[in-house]
């Protein structure tokens, strides 16, 4: 498959207009940490790599995490993953600065492709009054959000809905109305609240399009609403060999297909490989990441990991990314994309990278500049350019040539993006 070249988002010092095609909001680099603060109360701590005990979340934001994922139960019988429990980490999420996406699993417990069992308080209503209570539920939590200054920027409404929610009546199998209908309770509810708020839909398997299709094919058909697509990849369920080239090949494929199809745009929030093979991960991680960036016409949102904090054996899980000790793995790596520059000819014009912002500035006014790959394969040239986006560069090595407005003299630098 050929990957479709790289966008690359270029900004006027003094114009907001921008010269580029899809969002142009950061790409998130993200990570589900909603085991979190039941691991805090076990004992669990969390080191930096020079084995400093660190927050969590501000140790993740330091790797180049950006975005926080939660999710929620309805009623859970431990008390995690409740409304409070949910805003306790969105508070600290967002005195990070982080952005923040819920996910409503509409159960008490665990909603997944096997298991869409309903809450116990809902078991005994009509469909007509299932429909209210995801709408309560939904608009409740957000308003306990809202009450206490957070504004997520994506929800999801059920997690891995890959057969509906709420089974058996909202088995998208059985009637895919009646999901579509859950769907837009949810929906509705979110848009009341938060009216800028992405709506995803989430599915398991994102590498499988005949799945993809039969769930949105029915959704379209069903007038089901929503704004994003959500994908979970997992190497490990596409072969047992964790075959991630291939699976992050077909994911890629998926994606675009959903662009295409739906006009939507897409986002990988949920993802993982085993914690003992950091290495492998982070080849996985790089490539996804490079891949979604790559998605047709920027539609590709972000790239969140599945509870990356778990270690030691942590219920039994083992898909995080810190290792026996406390501390995050090389894998996490992926998401700490840093650029170098090097002047290839001499430095009377210089280039500065703000790793917050990920933009490249000019010392002066430049009048020209082409940026082009090692093999001199050119990917933009621009005219009275002063700024330079680089989040949406793949990893690799670009040579820019700067022609500086005052005295027309041209300057090389090599960009390194690891």
């Amino acid at each position: 498959m050929k990957i479709k070249l790289w966008v690359i988002y270029l900004f006027f010092l003094m114009s907001v207009t921008i010269h580029s095609e899809g969002n142009a909001t950061t790409f998130a680099n993200g990570a589900d940490v909603s085991w979190l603060t039941q691991m805090e109360s076990s004992g669990k701590k969390f080191y930096d790599a020079a084995g400093t005990q660190t927050e969590c979340m501000a140790l993740l934001k330091s790797l180049g995490m950006n975005s926080i994922r939660l999710r929620v139960w309805v009623n859970p019988s431990a008390g995690w993953c409740n409304a409070q429990d949910v805003l306790a980490k969105a508070i600290r999420a967002n005195n990070l600065g982080m952005r923040i996406l819920i996910d409503f699993h509409y159960s008490d417990t665990w909603a997944d492709p096997s298991n869409q069992t309903k809450p116990a308080a809902w078991t005994s209503l009509t469909f007509a009054n299932l429909k209210i209570a995801v709408a309560t539920h939904t608009t409740d939590v957000l308003n306990l959000l809202k009450t206490n200054g957070i504004t997520p920027e994506w929800v999801q409404v059920g997690n891995e809905t890959s057969n509906g929610m709420l089974w058996q009546d909202g088995k998208a199998s059985t009637s895919m109305a009646n999901y579509a209908a859950l769907t837009n309770a949810g929906y509705d509810a979110v848009k009341a609240v938060f009216p800028s708020a992405k709506v995803i839909v989430h599915l398991n398997n994102g590498y499988s399009n005949s799945l993809f299709r039969w769930i949105f094919d029915g959704l379209k058909n069903n007038g089901g609403k929503y704004d994003v697509i959500g994908l979970s990849v997992y190497p490990g369920w596409y072969t047992t060999a964790n075959d991630w080239q291939n699976c992050n090949i077909a994911c890629l494929a998926n994606m675009n297909d959903m662009v295409s199809r739906y006009g939507k745009e897409v986002m990988v929030v949920e993802c993982g490989m085993s914690w003992d093979s950091p290495v492998a991960c982070k080849s996985f991680l790089d490539d996804l990441i490079l891949k979604t960036k790559s998605v047709t016409g920027g539609k590709g949102l972000g790239v969140f990991y599945w509870e990356p904090e778990c270690y030691g054996g942590w219920s039994g899980y083992s898909l995080g990314a810190f290792d026996n000790s406390g501390k995050p793995t090389i894998a996490l790596n992926a998401f700490n994309t840093q650029t170098n520059v090097e002047p290839v000819t001499d430095t009377g014009l210089k280039i500065q990278w703000n790793k917050r912002q990920d933009k490249l500035s000019f010392s002066y006014p430049v009048s020209n500049i082409i940026v082009t790959d090692l093999s001199g394969k050119c990917f933009v040239q621009q005219k009275e350019v002063s700024i330079i986006d680089t989040h949406l560069f793949p990893k690799g090595i670009y040579i820019i040539n700067v022609t500086l407005k005052s005295n027309s003299k041209v300057y090389q630098f090599k960009i390194i993006r690891n």
